[in-house]
């Protein structure tokens, strides 16, 4: 794996579009869906630690992870980070974001719809931006035609679409025994039938067999009208789990290295009022980490995203679910600060102030090359931004990059824009608690020792960096 600490934006092309999309998410303070590689610091141990996971899914396994960190420390982009690795090496992605109306677990449609939008946001090597469910069953349907002709049977020949027919039911029957399985093959059969047949009605039933991949279908109903089809099943609530077992056994079938899915923002489920509610959620939580890692969702990766609180509350986390509670926590003999990257739960550590520095320099060089501007800002002034954001009472162990590069992008859009104003400028207007003030209940604020030993002193002296030291 190459070092992504050694990325120099000097020496790579980066497209204009991904560039602006980059910058302008950045001062949002969202995550960028395009181009986190290139502002990619200090997560070397972490990246890979899923590179790892992206192995076994290879090699027919599964895989579950727990990406556990405060808001804006990291995790959403993370996600956005091992996503972009999966598909670069030809792994299937789905990722969704959880919400009051999305959960792993309701009813009135709210289970399912995680199921749309991961589906929403299917995505290939070829589809990165998502929607990528028809290309994948046009390729695989494309790849064996190829094999077929590579054997010598012509396109035109009478048993070419018979051979093929072969070959589509004998990978359909593969799946049959997975639970809903028998209607999965026949809705994928039905669809390669009509795309192959090509008359007039042939768009309208591969759309009817998309909305029924995709569990847009609210009664079976409807859904036989519509496919012409007698399917007994619909995925709903309470089995679109089993079908996303499915899609990784199929996936595998056409050619890829598996399925990776990524949930986001499940602090959603800690903040159930209703416990019954929010404890069948944490029970799909369990059978998916029983199933990833007991082998029983082969070529199946699950990553959860979620904060301290969600992880670690006794009340409402998923420590208050004893299952889980007894499979998640730590060990007897985990040592406070060392890391362990192997077991379920990653938390992400605060970048070191020297990453946090290197990242300040990188979005520098990115923001003059999108704009065309050279920055009127030196290495030592970098230093000095850096050290008046770490002065706050607390930001040792608190600072996000979220929060210091809005902060760092505001100040670069202020020179950019108005010439007249130096940077000595605009950090004087800047008025920030002290880091020697009264912090005594302020359980984040350093103490004395950590002060001194990063340079922090009562006269607000900065600490120093050794620029030449640093990986860019």
């Amino acid at each position: 794996m190459s070092d992504t600490n050694q990325f120099s934006p000097r020496e790579v092309a980066i497209p204009r579009r991904v560039l602006g999309s980059l910058i302008s998410s950045t001062m949002a303070g969202v995550v960028p869906r395009a181009g986190a590689p290139y502002i990619a610091i200090g997560r070397k141990d972490e990246i890979a630690a899923f590179l790892s996971d992206l192995e076994q899914i290879n090699e027919g396994g599964g895989a579950m992870r727990f990406l556990i960190g405060r808001y804006g420390s990291g995790k959403s982009f993370l996600i956005q980070l091992i996503r972009g690795y999966a598909l670069e090496r030809d792994f299937i992605t789905a990722d969704a974001d959880l919400s009051p109306e999305r959960r792993l677990y309701g009813s009135n449609g709210s289970g399912v719809a995680t199921y749309r939008e991961l589906m929403k946001n299917l995505a290939s090597k070829s589809s990165p931006d998502g929607g990528a469910l028809p290309k994948l069953i046009a390729r695989w349907i494309n790849t064996l035609q190829d094999e077929l002709m590579d054997e010598g049977l012509s396109p035109d020949a009478p048993e070419f679409t018979t051979a093929l027919g072969r070959k589509i039911n004998a990978t359909m029957r593969e799946l049959e025994f997975l639970v809903g399985g028998f209607d999965f093959a026949r809705v994928i059969t039905a669809y390669y039938t009509a795309y192959l047949s090509g008359d007039e009605n042939a768009q309208l039933r591969m759309s009817a067999c998309l909305r029924w991949l995709r569990g847009e279908y609210a009664t079976k109903g409807e859904a036989r009208k519509d496919l012409g089809i007698p399917v007994s099943v619909i995925i709903d609530d309470n089995n679109w789990y089993d079908f996303l077992k499915l899609w990784a056994a199929l996936v595998k079938h056409l050619g890829y290295r598996g399925l990776v899915v990524f949930i986001d923002e499940c602090v959603n489920l800690y903040k159930i009022t209703h416990r019954v509610s929010r404890e069948n959620n944490y029970e799909k939580i369990l059978a998916m980490f029983n199933d990833t890692l007991q082998g029983r969702a082969p070529g199946l990766g699950i990553v959860f995203g979620g904060t301290p609180q969600f992880l670690e509350d006794p009340r409402r986390g998923l420590f208050s679910y004893e299952a889980l509670r007894s499979r998640l926590c730590d060990s007897r003999f985990a040592i406070e600060g060392v890391k362990n990257l192997i077991g379920p739960v990653i938390r992400l550590r605060r970048l070191s102030d020297d990453e946090l520095l290197a990242l300040v320099r990188r979005m520098t060089q990115l923001y003059g090359k999108y704009y065309n501007w050279t920055p009127r800002i030196t290495d030592e002034q970098q230093v000095e931004f850096l050290n008046h954001c770490l002065a706050r009472a607390g930001a040792d162990s608190m600072i996000t990059p979220r929060e210091m590069l809005r902060d760092y992008m505001t100040v670069l859009s202020t020179l950019m824009q108005n010439p007249e104003v130096t940077f000595a400028h605009v950090m004087g207007k800047v008025t920030l608690k002290p880091a020697d003030g009264d912090d005594d209940d302020d359980p984040w604020a350093p103490s004395k020792d950590e002060k001194a030993a990063r340079g922090i002193t009562s006269e607000g002296e900065k600490k120093k960096f050794d620029l030449e030291d640093l990986d860019f």
